[in-house]
């Protein structure tokens, strides 16, 4: 069983930046990590991930403005989140699984932690 953490959301103004974190427990290898949000009114979509060798992957609409990043020592995954804008408002949740579900998602969620970019 993996137990995932966010942290760093929060409330942030149009061309703001953000960094979220995402702790892993549970596991001391785990093959893919990654970023999805659910925007209000809509469903949960994929925003980025991450394998242990350090492969990324991105939606086409936060391409250029998000980054993401891991530490496999510290099990840890980041989004770095800048340009932000108005339809960046989520709620971001963490992801975990292998490799082949890194777009659909793994079977392991964390809690979700909400971005509101203020226009």
């Amino acid at each position: 069983q993996v137990q995932l953490v966010e942290s760093g959301g929060g409330l942030v103004q149009t061309g703001g930046s953000l960094r979220l974190s995402c702790i892993a427990s549970g596991r001391p290898f785990i093959s893919a990590m990654g970023w999805f949000r659910q925007c209000p009114g809509k469903e949960r979509e994929f925003v980025a991930s991450i394998t242990w060798s350090g492969s990324t992957t991105y939606a086409d609409s936060v391409k250029g403005r998000f980054t993401i990043s891991r530490d496999n020592a510290r099990n840890t995954v980041y989004l770095q989140l800048n340009s932000l804008q108005p339809e960046d408002t989520a709620v971001y949740y963490c992801n975990a699984g292998t490799i082949a579900a890194q777009r659909s998602g793994g079977p392991y969620w964390g809690q979700g932690t909400q971005v509101t970019v203020s226009s």
